[in-house]
C-alpha cells in the first residue's frame, strides 16, 4: 500500500500528541495543548520519578515511548525486523531519576519523536501489517501521553474550552 495519501494525516495527528495542538485544527488535543513533549519538559526528575498505584514511573513511559519510536525509526530506515529482538521490559525498570537523567531521556525522546514525524511525512510502499504499526505508534503514543497524565496533574493540558 502506497502512504501518500495518509501521510500527512498521520504526521499530523503524531505531531498535535508530541509537538502541541496546531492552532485551529487540533483533533486529538484541546485548543493550545502543549502536547508529549512540552508536558514532560515541565516536570521535575523527582516529578518523572512518581508512579500510580504501584505503576510505572512516569520517566519508564517516556522511556518506553522513545524506544517503542527507536524501533519504528530503525525499521524505517535498515532492513530487518528490529522488533525481533526487542527488550520492551529496560524501560519499565526505570525508577528514581536525577535531573541529568531525566533530560537524557527528554532529549532522547524529542529525537526519536522528531525523526519518526518526518518518516510518517514521508510517503513509502507498505505492507498492511507495516502500516498498521504506523498507525499504532499514533495510538500507543496517545495512550502514554493519556497514562502520565493520569500520575501528574501537572502534565495535563488545558481543559475543553468549549460550553457543556
Amino acid at each position: 500500500m502506497d502512504t501518500t495519501s495518509i501521510a500527512g494525516i498521520l504526521a499530523g495527528l503524531f505531531a498535535e500528541l508530541t509537538l502541541g495542538a496546531p492552532q485551529g485544527g487540533a483533533f486529538i488535543l484541546n485548543t493550545s495543548d502543549p502536547g508529549l513533549l512540552a508536558s514532560l519538559d515541565g516536570l521535575t526528575a523527582a516529578e518523572a520519578s512518581d508512579a500510580a498505584q504501584g505503576g510505572a514511573t512516569i520517566a519508564a513511559h517516556a522511556m518506553h515511548v522513545r524506544y517503542g519510536l527507536s524501533l519504528m525509526n530503525r525499521w524505517a530506515t535498515e532492513s530487518g525486523d528490529p522488533f525481533a529482538d526487542a527488550h520492551w521490559q529496560d524501560a519499565w525498570r526505570i525508577g528514581r531519576v536525577d535531573e541529568d537523567r531525566w533530560q537524557e531521556i527528554r532529549n532522547g525522546l524529542r529525537h526519536e519523536v522528531l525523526r519518526w514525524e518526518k518518516t510518517l511525512h514521508t510517503p513509502r510502499d507498505v505492507r498492511n501489517m507495516e502500516l498498521s504499526g504506523m498507525i499504532g505508534s499514533v495510538a500507543h503514543t496517545a495512550y502514554h501521553l493519556g497514562a502520565i497524565r493520569q500520575i501528574a496533574s501537572k502534565a495535563r493540558g488545558p481543559k475543553d474550552p468549549s460550553p457543556r
